[in-house]
């Protein structure tokens, strides 16, 4: 890392090129965080009130456009501008809050003060006044209602541009009686997980590999990362590039002084139950200012969900991690009219833990802590017999040789296709396990696939052996299947042997006469004529 210490650089050095043109754009910003890894390592400047929270990172990375975009949505003079920013939780919203802030707070930007109000809180009238009091020494007249003294505050503030931040927003409806009046100096800065919509809302995301590398090397050496690199990039895509989970991932490997290798395996066995996760308030020396793991902060929202809302996020959490058609999510959700589920999905949208349009799509660890979720539910089990119900219902709507339009309508389903016959078989009844596998191979060998087929042909296999046994009839189609797949590739030595195991076991369980035993004896002889 390039950085300097604070002492090395003075203040006034740092910020030059900002003061000396009196705006602010994405390179200076860029420049800044070069200079210094957290504007909140640096000394405040005096004579400004504030109230501005510590820091929650060692490292500030990855969100200069942001900062320069908040500061054009907040620059509209003599009149109240409101700038929210929006996403899921542990994204960094707060952090990008405190970071503006501090920002603002070195250039003199709001001389009239920086007031940071914790919305989540159901004080915020007492939290406005306290500041007031403290830091402006402003006395309202105490036989005024607390509406009013507020009200009294905002016309007796300092003078000068002035920052009000509502921290962690749950109910708009809750800050609005408290906004300032309009028009006046006042600025408002919003960070909240639910999406309101503002003409000012910015939708906060995730960070990009690159910057997501560059905070976990600040956390853990970039030595370290250099010497585990494809680890460390495995490290943060499992961490779905997720500012607090990298945070705190990223201090306890350094606190256990183990190699990122060792990380991943603990996280794969243990999720988001792992505790480096979890955030243990009685021990700060490592978690610093951190006040939520991961999974609390996802429980935040969960426990604002309707039941129709948690119903839907467990449902969402059996799909795989790729596009989820609204169209599949219906069929599954078999116990939810149309309308109760359009106002969950609406619900899960509203708190950024749900993306999409007609297809939809949940975040790496949001997945996980829904599925936790899921196996909590009292219909746990036929919640993921519904849902493998209607993936059978698409496999079985795939012919041998399916026609380009077919491969179109049905390739959103294949990925949760597989992700039932990697995970779910044993939510599959016994006559539809077959299908689970035959679906994929007719999707990936009807379009010549084979190499792609082929491990999911050997896989039913295997899975339909254990579970219904050797004489199974479905065993004999399965061996059938695997054996037709090597037929088309003109492996005939390999498909030979399977077509004979699949002829004999029909035979036995079906009889000679059934159907299926005389389409693979069928396929045996036409092998045979080929072979030869």
């Amino acid at each position: 890392m390039t950085n300097h210490s604070d002492s090395e650089v003075p203040r006034q050095e740092i910020f030059k090129n900002v003061q000396a043109n009196g705006n602010i754009t994405v390179g200076d910003i860029t420049q800044i965080y070069k200079t210094v890894n957290n504007l909140g390592e640096l000394p405040k400047p005096t004579g400004f009130p504030q109230n501005i929270p510590a820091s929650n990172t060692d490292k500030f990375v990855g969100r200069e456009r942001e900062l320069e975009r908040l500061y054009q949505q907040l620059q509209s003079n003599h009149s109240v501008v409101i700038a929210a920013v929006e996403g899921m939780g542990g994204v960094g919203k707060t952090e990008l809050a405190i970071q503006y802030s501090l920002l603002h707070l070195q250039l003199d930007n709001y001389p009239g003060g920086i007031c940071w109000l914790r919305a989540r809180e159901s004080d915020i009238g007492l939290q406005i006044l306290q500041f007031a009091t403290t830091d402006l020494s402003l006395y309202p007249p105490e036989d005024l209602e607390l509406p009013e003294q507020v009200r009294w505050c905002w016309q007796h503030w300092r003078q000068g541009e002035t920052l009000i931040v509502f921290d962690d927003v749950k109910n708009y409806s809750h800050v609005k009686p408290y906004l300032p009046p309009q028009p006046s100096q006042f600025k408002v800065l919003i960070t909240t997980r639910l999406k309101l919509d503002l003409a000012g809302s910015l939708f906060l995301s995730v960070l990009s590999e690159t910057d997501a590398l560059l905070l976990l090397a600040q956390l853990i050496g970039e030595e370290k990362q250099n010497q585990e690199l494809a680890l460390a990039k495995e490290l943060c895509q499992r961490l779905g590039y997720l500012p607090l989970a990298l945070q705190l991932v990223g201090r306890y490997v350094k606190k256990r002084n183990i190699t990122l290798a060792d990380m991943l395996k603990r996280l794969e066995e243990k999720g988001l139950g792992h505790p480096s996760l979890v955030v243990k308030e009685n021990d700060p020396t490592w978690t610093l200012n951190v006040k939520r793991g991961v999974a609390a902060a996802f429980e935040l929202s969960w426990s604002e969900l309707s039941d129709d809302a948690q119903q839907l996020g467990c449902l969402l959490s059996l799909f795989a991690l790729a596009p989820i058609p609204w169209s599949l999510l219906e069929g599954a959700a078999t116990e939810q009219d149309s309308e109760e589920l359009e106002d969950a999905r609406v619900e899960l949208e509203n708190l950024h833990l749900l993306q999409g349009g007609d297809t939809y799509q949940l975040h790496q660890l949001i997945q996980e802590f829904l599925r936790n979720k899921q196996n909590n539910l009292v219909n746990a089990d036929k919640q993921k017999n519904n849902f493998c119900k209607v993936l059978v219902e698409v496999a079985q709507s795939i012919p041998s040789s399916p026609t380009l339009q077919l491969i179109t309508s049905v390739k959103d389903a294949i990925a949760h296709l597989a992700e039932i016959a990697q995970n779910l078989t044993d939510a599959v009844s016994d006559e539809n396990l077959i299908w689970v596998f035959g679906g994929l191979d007719r999707f990936y060998s009807g379009q010549g696939l084979y190499a792609i087929a082929e491990p999911w042909c050997k896989q039913c296999v295997s899975v339909v052996q254990t579970r219904l046994g050797e004489e199974h009839p479905s065993v004999a189609t399965s061996y059938n299947n695997l054996a037709a797949l090597y037929d088309s590739q003109g492996r005939y030595s390999e498909a030979e042997p399977l077509y004979k195991k699949a002829l004999s076991i029909a035979e036995l369980s079906l009889g000679v006469d059934h159907p299926s035993t005389a389409t693979i004896r069928k396929n045996l002889k036409l092998l045979g004529d080929n072979y030869t």
